[in-house]
């Protein structure tokens, strides 16, 4: 879930993910599957809001040739030793010259697994994206649907929110976030007028299972898993401002809030988001 275009809040923000990377990847891992299986990569495949290398893993791992950009150079970093074989650039896609990637040959393929949602201008983002693409291109990427039962944005950090004063403003309907992408008809209009055609939007559920091998032959419940995403994804703001013991009794406070979510030890739940395809 890489801010791509959020600037350089995100770009120095990213580190918590880096860390966190492979907890992501375990709970991401039906998502890059289906972008892979969709988009069946070839040629040059550019992944936008690459993070730590997912999908450029994946791309290699099927013969095709990967170039990631992210505006984090924490993620980049840990990307490039993961797949050392990918061209990456710490950029933001919306503006960058990505053609230039390819020696002018323009990306066969163009993926995003949640990468694509914090253009400020996102028709001009994805019009830039668009000249990047060789003719007959196709665009794949997941983003989020906005739905109250989404657990992964609530699921113990509600406890987290409602201990900060003022309150945290979440961003407007089409506005750079997470949820940008939420209303699909946005999501048309958008590539449209990015230049994309052939643009389909669909329903794509998938389940994230936090618990792990505990290495003793079972399965961690998650719990803490699921601690270590709300600590990557959290500034530590909240945490300066309360002070340390007050900080450690509300993480005390998220934790019995995720606990309730652990059926027969094991914590996981439901995603809602769009899967989306386009062509150039």
């Amino acid at each position: 879930m890489s801010e791509q275009g959020a600037g350089p809040a995100w770009a120095t923000a990213g580190g918590g993910w880096a860390s966190q990377g492979a907890i992501f990847d375990h709970l991401f891992r039906d998502v890059t599957g289906a972008i892979i299986a969709t988009a069946d990569p070839a040629g040059i495949v550019l992944d936008v809001g690459c993070g730590t290398g997912a999908l450029l893993e994946a791309v290699a791992e099927v013969g095709a040739q990967p170039v990631g950009v992210d505006i984090s150079p924490a993620m980049i970093e840990v990307a490039t030793r993961r797949v050392p074989q990918a061209r990456t650039l710490v950029a933001d896609a919306g503006v960058a010259d990505l053609r230039a990637l390819t020696d002018g040959a323009g990306f066969a393929r163009v993926i995003s697994r949640f990468g694509v949602m914090f253009f400020p201008d996102p028709v001009s983002a994805f019009a830039n994206i668009h000249r990047a693409a060789a003719d007959g291109a196709t665009l794949t990427f997941v983003c989020w649907q906005a739905r109250p039962d989404n657990l992964m944005f609530t699921l113990g950090t509600d406890v987290l929110a409602a201990a900060v004063d003022p309150p945290p403003t979440k961003p407007g309907p089409g506005e750079p976030g997470p949820m940008a992408f939420a209303d699909p008809d946005h999501v048309r209009r958008v590539l449209t007028g990015g230049g994309w055609s052939e643009v389909d939007v669909r329903d794509f559920t998938f389940t994230s299972v936090y618990s792990r091998d505990d290495g003793a032959g079972g399965l961690t419940d998650g719990v803490d898993e699921r601690l270590a995403v709300i600590g990557a994804t959290s500034s530590g703001a909240l945490r300066a401002q309360l002070g340390d013991d007050a900080w450690f009794a509300l993480l005390g406070r998220a934790r019995d809030a995720i606990r309730a979510h652990v059926v027969d030890g094991v914590l996981q739940h439901d995603n809602h988001c769009w899967l989306v395809t386009a062509r150039k």
